[in-house]
């Protein structure tokens, strides 16, 4: 590939150096003073750039807009008289964030450009000197690059220091969620937030587990910080026995059960023991109450995550190593990097991840199945623990497949039985933070399993994109905490610093009805338990695709107009439509075939028109998650 392959449709009139300065037109600079942003009730702009120049990702040449660059309390946001409808573009509406803004927990690394150098700004240091531009790198892939070459003096470096000090807080209390002065009427009734006794009998119920009970030994949280305060622990062993095994457990987390099968076989979290502790007497005796637990008396699986699976510092760096392949800094670097391409990817042993996560869950399915009960272990249980278990747990149990079932499999695993959000997203600034994506590795394991089954979930890739997008928004408290004892005391905290518990499942607080219903396949066929199926999955590095949309929807370049997999989906959609209106007896839509882009509805304006949305997306369907029609000359088809 070459760069004459290239085409584009605007370019700029500017770069970075002072000498390659060309006379700009500012008989509208005084428009620039009414480029207000939109503020959320309890929103308040903290700083303001004035006649700032936002550049294309990855362009030729540099391409971009003019507007008014604003740091606030919530976002950095981007106001421009080109800003077009959204309706027209075929892009996501959140209602919280604009085409240009990105929340603040959302920015991850924050470099000063001068001329074709950067430099990487540490976060709470003040810049002293002149700030002709910055390049930002979100933690979800997005990549913002700015300049200040005709603000008024000074604009730049008030806002990269305003920047700097509010994208990094070193407090829990600085975040958005307590300012956000919106009312909120908790529109979600269907998820279980598992903090009440009942969501707990249920599960219980709904599972015909036996030889478990529920205890309230961690009321208050006395027994742990991080486990919730209902526990489901094995019927034999008694509340003074658990209490005084679980000082001997990593974070005073024993054996924990999660989910289990009619037949007997459950599914049990539990954390290390402390490395100070030489014999694991308590640990066998916990281990004894787990097989009394089965009614066959059976022997359980321990599986060790820590000896299979990487750390949270491995997740990270993999991470990062995809990030660089998947959010180039320049057109050059991209074409570099599409010299070796899959030699990258391999290099960043992300796929190798993901691989390890579900060939573990898919073995912990197969011993569930021959009845055996498997006990998961892992250091403090917080991580790798939640990515088994919420596998192993979708394999199994059609119910989890459901849109509400996964929703409530999280709410479960991740946020009530303690996954570190706060920690592992960095939305509170330290110096020695342990920020890793454990949650994106599940999100990457779902979308395999997706591309797999394409009829056996009833949510879609759109679904899945968008909700590690919302684990950035500093709104929702579902993924805000480190526990459930800190998200109780946030709201029993002081009056005027007190914390309303908003739910990220309140699809409808972040999108109008056109965007949710990208949520649902409609190819879904949903099954009871008489008829249940466990998925025979393939975990195989081999068997693995990479995730294009979530990971290169910011490249225009990659980006296919009327191709890729979105246009066999709007296909799919209208005879759907089409369907359910001759079931109901009344006349056909009438369908247009619009032409959206590869990477709908996260696209860059490539959408011809807006009928797409007007005539299929109200109709309650989606698109099917099957293999991606790319174009002979992508990238992705091109030779190692």
């Amino acid at each position: 590939m070459n760069e004459t392959k290239m085409s584009n449709s605007f370019k700029s009139y500017v770069g970075f150096d002072d000498h390659d300065s060309q006379s700009l037109n500012t008989s509208g600079e005084d428009s620039f003073s009414e480029l207000n942003p939109r503020l959320l009730p309890g929103e308040v702009v903290i700083a303001e750039a004035q006649n700032v120049l936002l550049f294309a990702p990855v362009s030729e040449q540099k391409q971009g807009k003019s507007g008014n660059l604003s740091v606030t309390n919530y976002k950095l946001t981007f106001v421009t008289t080109e800003e077009r409808q959204r309706e027209e573009s075929g892009q996501q509406h959140n209602l919280l964030l604009g085409d240009y803004d990105i929340c603040l927990s959302n920015v991850d690394v924050v470099y000063q450009l001068m001329g074709e150098k950067k430099r990487r700004l540490i976060p709470g240091n003040n810049v002293s000197g002149k700030v002709k531009g910055l390049h930002i790198l979100c933690k979800n892939m997005k990549v913002l690059s700015f300049s200040f070459k005709f603000s008024p003096v000074g604009h730049g470096k008030t806002l990269t220091n305003a920047l700097l000090h509010h994208a990094f807080p070193r407090r829990h209390q600085l975040l958005f969620a307590y300012d956000y002065r919106e009312p909120y009427y908790n529109c979600q009734r269907d998820v279980c937030s598992f903090r009440a006794l009942n969501d707990w009998e249920r599960e219980l119920s709904r599972t015909g587990c036996t030889g478990w009970r529920l205890s309230a030994i961690n009321q208050s949280f006395q027994l742990s910080t991080s486990l919730p305060q209902w526990l489901v622990v094995p019927q034999a062993v008694l509340d003074w026995q658990l209490g005084d095994a679980a000082r001997h457990f990593r974070g005073s987390r024993p054996p924990i059960w999660c989910w289990g099968s009619p037949q007997g076989a459950a599914l049990v979290r539990m954390a290390d023991i402390h490395p100070t502790i030489t014999d694991r007497v308590k640990e066998n005796v916990m281990l004894e109450n787990v097989r009394k637990s089965h009614p066959q008396r059976k022997q359980p699986l321990l599986l060790d995550l820590s000896k299979d699976l990487p750390n949270p510092k491995d997740v990270q760096l993999s991470f990062m190593k995809l990030r660089e392949l998947c959010a180039p800094e320049s057109l050059r670097q991209f074409w570099v990097q599409d010299g070796h391409f899959f030699s990258s990817l391999e290099n960043s042993r992300w796929l190798h991840i993901v691989s390890a996560c579900l060939c573990k869950a898919i073995e912990a399915a197969q011993a569930i199945q021959r009845d055996e009960t498997v006990v998961l272990q892992e250091g403090d249980g917080r991580d790798m623990c939640c990515i088994i278990a919420s596998l192993v747990q979708i394999l199994l149990d059609p119910y989890w497949r459901s849109l509400c079932g996964f929703q409530t499999l999280i709410q479960k695993e991740w946020v009530a039985l303690g996954h570190p959000f706060c920690t592992r997203l960095a939305h509170v600034y330290s110096n020695d933070t342990e920020q890793s994506p454990e949650f994106l590795v599940f999100l990457d394991c779902m979308w395999q399993l997706l591309q797999q089954f394409p009829i056996e979930f009833e949510f879609t890739e759109t679904y899945l994109t968008t909700l590690w997008d919302s684990a950035h928004v500093s709104i929702f408290e579902t993924f805000l905490f480190d526990c459930e004892r800190d998200r109780t005391l946030a709201t029993e905290s002081e009056p005027n610093s007190r914390l309303l518990l908003r739910s990220i499942w309140d699809w409808g607080e972040q999108f109008p009805e056109r965007d949710i219903a990208l949520f649902t396949n409609p190819l879904y066929e949903p099954c009871s338990q008489s008829n249940a199926k466990e998925l025979a999955a393939q975990g195989g590095v081999s068997s693995l695709l990479l995730w294009k949309q979530c990971y290169f929807r910011w490249l225009p370049l990659l980006e296919i107009p009327g191709g890729g997999k979105t246009q066999v989906d709007l296909r799919i959609r209208q005879l759907t439509a089409e369907v359910a209106a001759l079931q109901r007896g009344d006349s056909v839509p009438e369908q247009i075939l619009t032409q959206v882009s590869s990477f709908f509805p996260f696209s860059h304006g490539v959408t011809r028109s807006g009928t797409l949305l007007a005539s299929s997306l109200a109709l309650n369907t989606s698109f099917m998650p099957g293999e991606a029609l790319l174009d002979s000359q992508s990238l992705l088809n091109a030779p190692d």
